[in-house]
């Protein structure tokens, strides 16, 4: 089998994959944050279960990008320097900032999950962009398709920045419980953080323009929609007066 053999067949088991996702997290909420449970046997702190999961697609990604013979051509830069924001921020800055002093701990079945996913979508979009996809050249950047894909981008980077700040500011210094989040988004939606990072990988997978791009917003949005549902049972469980009129993820929709 050869490298572009294999590469096709990794990208359709992500797309694959996401379908198990969606049917099973449709039944079974994972046992993590807010819905952490015992009987998933040993676990460890969610600080560095966040750092382990997300290295393979920030350290993975940049080390299988920079192999590509177009790893220095423009427009694959400007993608890569895309994915590499988010991901330095959630393998780096999120796990610290969110999660410094929490005693909250993740399963490490979940954590070896995500570790294996992150890498194989790590290396099917790093060798798409910089060796073995059609090449984007500069004209690429006049496409509609980039510019929309960009703009997708950076409104759900935006979004999901600016929902996690809100999130961490419900909390005081020691707190551990939670409480009903306010304020733009949250007044419609009760995952505005998932909807941002849905919107990311959406305008990723415009601005690329592949199907491994496309495999990813689609396993995106497979695993974060059954979670955001999950997270609007859970609120109107425990808090009675939650608004009846918020909704999952799309505002007036789901």
């Amino acid at each position: 089998m050869t490298e572009s053999e294999l590469h096709r067949v990794l990208v359709i088991g992500v797309l694959a994959t996401a379908g198990v996702v969606w049917l099973m997290l449709s039944f079974v909420t994972a046992p993590y944050g807010r819905h952490a449970r015992s009987g998933w046997g040993a676990s460890m702190p969610v600080r560095w279960a966040w750092v382990v999961m997300e290295s393979p697609a920030l350290f993975g990604f940049a080390a299988i990008y920079a192999l590509g013979d177009r790893a220095l051509s423009f427009v694959p830069l400007c993608l890569c320097a895309m994915w590499l924001t988010h991901y330095a921020y959630r393998t780096l800055v999120y796990p610290v900032v969110s999660y410094a002093t929490s005693p909250a701990r993740t399963p490490v079945v979940i954590v070896a999950m995500g570790f294996v996913f992150n890498a194989v979508n790590a290396y099917v979009n790093a060798r798409q962009l910089s060796a073995l996809g059609p090449a984007l050249d500069s004209a690429w950047i006049l496409d509609p398709r980039f510019t929309l894909g960009v703009l997708l981008f950076v409104l759900g980077l935006t979004t999901n920045r600016w929902a996690d700040r809100i999130l961490r500011g419900l909390r005081h210094p020691g707190e551990t419980g939670y409480r009903i989040p306010r304020g733009g988004l949250y007044e419609r939606v009760v995952s505005p953080n998932y909807l941002g990072e849905i919107l990311q990988w959406a305008g990723w997978a415009i601005a690329c323009w592949s199907l491994a791009g496309l495999a990813f917003a689609v396993f995106t949005a497979a695993n974060l929609i059954p979670r955001a549902r999950a997270h609007l049972r859970w609120y109107r469980a425990q808090f009675p007066g939650f608004p009846r009129d918020r909704r999952a993820i799309i505002p007036f929709v789901l």
